[in-house]
């Protein structure tokens, strides 16, 4: 009975996926326009803050020295800096290629999960806070593992100035079982939630109200409503992910060969952190991921809206353009 009752579940969302899912919407897209330009929005972002992803890393990474002893922000910052200015290309653009190929690996799971939430519920508008808590869920056993080889490319950047081949990752990750590439899955879930909840869902609805308060009022545009929406969403957002990301680097950049970091040796560690330097030991990477939140939010959205701007002119659905 419970076979037949999912099966019929299956065919019924095959049936809906099929009759409306390359349909136009009240937004003047489809939900698969509406996907497509959710990805195009993230391949931008990921190109345009990938030296400022691996600085803050960098910071964060570098608590430590190479004999495993806790340093001050300081020394860190010097030492992430003495790696830029060494290979500046190469540490600029470590990662890039697991963080390109995420864009589907990661980005499909989750904005998936997010659109197909919203379309299911009926709502034909942005996504809510519901479709971005499933999203948050279930997405994060598929992005995981592109974070944690994306880590592990940058771990050797500051004894030989290059990164780590993917290849090289993958196969010591195989020796066993591919369990280490799930390192840091539970810091990233409320990473994910938090991104979910003030990214995609809180910016839009706050650079549509600041849009329609401001706009009238002066000549700011929706470029410009953009960066400001992003720049009062992003202080929030690194506030409360900022403790979450070190964990999943202390977590990630273990060596894959050796013992690995549970969640409760990272909290340790963190608060360790703290007791030694105070909130600046805690909050590495603080003004970094500020920056880097406000050029990440702004390029996703301004990717996105341009994107569902063709999209709307390619449907016939841009009157109100």
């Amino acid at each position: 009975y419970n076979i037949h009752y999912i099966s019929i579940l299956y065919f019924d969302f095959l049936y809906y996926m099929n009759s409306s899912y390359f349909d136009i919407q009240k937004n003047g897209v489809s939900p698969f326009q509406n996907f497509v330009c959710y990805l195009g929005g993230s391949a931008i972002q990921t190109m345009g803050d990938n030296p400022i992803t691996a600085y803050r890393q960098l910071l964060q990474q570098y608590a430590k020295d190479a004999k495993g002893n806790i340093v001050s922000p300081e020394v860190a910052s010097r030492e992430t800096k003495q790696v830029f200015r060494s290979a500046p290309l190469s540490a600029s653009m470590s990662g890039i290629t697991p963080r390109m190929i995420g864009v589907l690996l990661k980005r499909v799971p989750k904005f998936g999960f997010l659109l197909g939430y919203t379309a299911i519920t009926g709502d034909d508008g942005e996504p809510g806070f519901a479709a971005a808590t499933a999203a948050s869920i279930f997405s994060a056993p598929f992005i995981n593992p592109v974070r944690m080889v994306e880590k592990q490319q940058r771990v050797n950047l500051r004894s030989t100035g290059k990164e780590v081949p993917v290849v090289n990752i993958l196969r010591d990750a195989r020796e066993q079982n591919f369990r280490p590439l799930f390192r840091g899955t539970v810091p990233l879930m409320g990473h994910s939630f938090a991104s979910a909840i003030l990214g995609l869902v809180g910016q839009p609805k706050l650079q549509k109200y600041i849009q329609n308060e401001l706009g009238a009022k002066t000549n700011l545009g929706q470029s410009m409503t953009n960066l400001v929406a992003s720049s009062i969403v992003s202080p929030i957002y690194v506030i409360v992910t900022n403790p979450l990301s070190r964990l999943e680097v202390i977590m990630q950049t273990s060596s894959i060969k050796g013992q690995q970091i549970g969640i409760t040796e990272a909290i340790k560690e963190l608060v360790n952190d703290k007791k030694q330097f105070g909130l600046k030991g805690m909050f590495r990477g603080q003004g970094t991921g500020l920056a880097k939140a406000i050029v990440s939010l702004t390029l996703f959205h301004e990717g996105r809206l341009f994107l569902t701007k063709q999209m709307k002119i390619y449907n016939g659905t841009n009157e109100n353009i």
